[in-house]
């Protein structure tokens, strides 16, 4: 198990961020990692990276403009995914924390490195998003 967190402030209202995280369907437009994004019902979708490989979220939790959690899972992974949204101000803190097992033993050494690497590259793909 692997456990990653990141926290970062944004110069943005806490209404456009939480939209800008929350809305899926949006993500190719914003996100360097993905190719497509498919919606299988009102609570799951389906990522796909760059090379096609798909990762399923199942959404578990959702208070809006406070907090959005959900599972997901791939042929490598299983894990989960809790977003803390917090307006200070005239800026909105994110807290992104996830909990992640690998499905494969020659994986666990990398995942949280991984991880860690997943999160930065969001974080800095949401700021250009937000410019």
């Amino acid at each position: 198990m692997a456990m990653s967190n990141i926290k970062a402030v944004f110069q943005s209202d806490i209404q456009k961020l939480w939209e800008k995280v929350t809305f899926v369907l949006d993500y190719p437009s914003w996100r360097s990692d993905l190719s497509r994004i498919e919606i299988l019902n009102e609570k799951q979708f389906m990522e796909y990276n760059k090379k096609g490989y798909a990762t399923i979220f199942t959404v578990t939790v959702t208070k809006p403009c406070r907090q959005w959690e959900f599972d997901m899972e791939n042929g490598n992974i299983i894990g989960h995914w809790k977003g803390v949204f917090t307006q200070k101000g005239r800026y909105t803190e994110i807290d992104f924390t996830e909990d992640v097992t690998a499905k494969r033993f020659f994986i666990k050494p990398f995942l949280k490195a991984y991880l860690k690497k997943q999160q930065a590259q969001f974080v800095l793909d949401l700021k250009n998003a937000l410019l």
